[in-house]
């Protein structure tokens, strides 16, 4: 068989060429260590071949892989689903392919940075919401591509994430706005990967109590998580049981924030007309429980992380430092009420149920 009769090499390229394979090699990258003369023998040959149409030669030509790789803690979470879902069209319609890297556990997590594949597999990589050793963020600092960081403030390097202390703060003064002064805030557990959207979070519910000159009580901040029945009922038993219990909950997610109220119903306990609880995302969960929130958009973010990946491709002279920060939307909703007056509060005692 001929070498037009299949798809050529670059072994078929120096052949007709008259040359070596490395010399191709260092033809097609666009190295200066070629003359012109040379230079265009070989990509005479090449056209004669058709050897640019597949993808190994493009990547030879352009230095590109076509492909974008995005590093993820886990698949397992409504705003990774649609952060991808959203990331993967803008990547298509630019000609680039999508390579989701899993590192769910430490181990895993330890040869991807031991190995770095994604060194030659792609041309940008994008880190959703990772905190990072120094060393590790090094080691992504010298892979020669545009890194980008999802969901998280990077110091220096280009960003994408929403303004978790600006949204927690919306939560937060919309229950002080209703009354309430004891407001309780419950941070997540097995969040793999958010830490950094929760700790912005605890920012803006101190910033807005401190706003508001009410001290902050230690004993209102609960732990919890969505998924764990045990530890939810004995974080809502936790602020139940408190000389003064809170009138309000924040939940640092509208799946946490659903759970919550679940306990809350069970014990008895009426929501908003005892306790208002509000949370963070707009989960589908919260149009289900008519569930106050503070509302942010994984799918714009998909698309603003893949659209600052294409733009940072393409001009190497692009803002390396860019911040791209999206805005949220406080969404008042049926569990969120004015904190109950206290003779009111009396007289729902003495109502049969």
């Amino acid at each position: 068989m001929s070498p037009a009769q299949r798809h050529p090499t670059m072994a078929d390229v120096a052949e007709r060429a008259g040359v070596s394979p490395s010399t191709v090699s260092r033809t097609l990258r666009g190295l200066p260590t070629v003359s012109p003369e040379v230079r265009a023998r070989v990509e005479q040959a090449a056209r004669e071949l058709n050897f640019a149409v597949s993808r190994q030669a493009a990547s030879l030509v352009t230095g590109r892989t076509g492909v974008v790789a995005v590093l993820v803690p886990t698949l397992n979470s409504w705003f990774m689903g649609s952060a991808l879902s959203s990331l993967g069209p803008v990547l298509r319609a630019a000609g680039m392919e999508l390579n989701v890297y899993v590192i769910p556990d430490l181990a895993e997590r330890t040869s991807f940075f031991e190995r770095l594949p994604a060194r030659r597999n792609a041309d940008a990589l994008l880190v959703f919401g990772f905190d990072l050793t120094d060393e590790e963020t090094a080691r992504l600092d010298d892979l020669g591509m545009p890194v980008i960081y999802v969901s998280q403030h990077a110091e220096g390097r280009p960003s994408v994430y929403v303004d978790d202390v600006a949204g927690a703060l919306k939560a937060t003064r919309h229950l002080l706005n209703l009354g309430h002064r004891r407001i309780a805030f419950a941070p997540t557990t097995g969040a793999s990967g958010f830490t950094f959207s929760s700790r912005e979070r605890l920012l803006g519910y101190r910033q807005a109590l401190a706003e508001a000159d009410i001290p902050m009580d230690d004993d209102l901040v609960v732990t919890m998580a969505a998924d764990d029945r045990r530890g939810l009922v004995a974080g809502v038993g936790h602020l139940l049981s408190l000389r003064e219990p809170p009138t309000a909950l924040f939940a640092e997610q509208d799946e946490l924030a659903a759970a919550v109220i679940h306990t809350l119903r069970q014990a008895r306990i009426q929501v908003p007309e005892r306790m208002s609880v509000i949370g963070f995302d707009d989960h589908q969960v919260a149009e289900w429980f008519d569930l106050s929130t503070v509302a942010q958009s994984p799918s714009e973010m998909g698309r603003a992380a893949g659209e600052l990946a294409l733009k940072l491709i393409d001009d190497s002279e692009a803002d390396h430092a860019r911040h791209v920060v999206l805005p949220t939307q406080l969404i008042p909703r049926a569990t969120t009420a004015p904190v109950a007056a206290p003779q009111d509060d009396d007289q729902n005692h003495q109502q049969p149920s």
